[in-house]
């Protein structure tokens, strides 16, 4: 683990030196492959925010960086989500039950900035920014004597994300705001990182 850390850190660091100092890595190269694992709440805003209450939502994340190129990190991630109803939507309608069950598939870009902390941890800031296309299974159920029949919906979309938190390197705690048209979020997350392979 001491060694997967070392690399990463020196990874993280070279790549801040490369984009904002514009000085030469030592090496000429820097690459590594990383999976990640993610959770936390998804906040319904706007439109999304009148009917459904406080979600949860996984993630699971494959990210590749070659300073050869551009020293960044491009990821790919797919993740679940589920919104139950709220009770004040409840209170107001015909519904008994109203659950958003979401399947976000998204790539993007990932920017480390120079490390604002390094004494006793290391803390870097981090930026993404993304498109992002998601599978919707809404499940309307409705109160006995409303007269209406229970339906399932099913529907897609696309949209964008964009993202700010700091980085340890092998932990994450990322916040990211998800346009969907009609289900916007925000995204509070706390990720683990595995590196696949460093190369230095």
């Amino acid at each position: 683990m001491n060694k997967w850390l070392i690399k990463l850190s020196l990874l993280l660091t070279l790549l801040s030196i490369n984009l904002f100092a514009q000085q030469p890595l030592p090496s000429g190269k820097a690459r590594g492959l990383f999976f990640a694992l993610g959770i936390g709440p998804r906040i319904p805003v706007a439109d999304f925010a009148n009917s459904q209450a406080l979600g949860v939502g996984i993630s699971g994340e494959i990210s590749y960086t070659d300073n050869e190129y551009l020293p960044l990190f491009f990821y790919g991630r797919i993740a679940y989500e589920n919104y139950p109803g709220s009770t004040d939507f409840y209170r107001k309608t015909a519904y008994s039950s109203l659950t958003t069950h979401v399947v976000p598939l998204s790539v993007g870009a990932k920017l480390f900035l120079p490390p604002i902390v390094q004494d006793i941890v290391i803390l870097i800031p981090t930026f993404e920014i993304g498109v992002t296309f998601a599978i919707f299974e809404k499940s309307h159920q409705f109160k006995l004597d409303s007269g209406r029949n229970n339906y399932l919906e099913e529907n897609s979309k696309a949209g964008f994300h964009i993202g700010a938190g700091f980085s340890m390197f092998l932990i994450d705690f990322m916040a990211c705001y998800n346009y969907l048209p009609g289900n916007q979020n925000l995204a509070a997350d706390i990720k683990l990182r595995i590196p696949i392979f460093i190369q230095l």
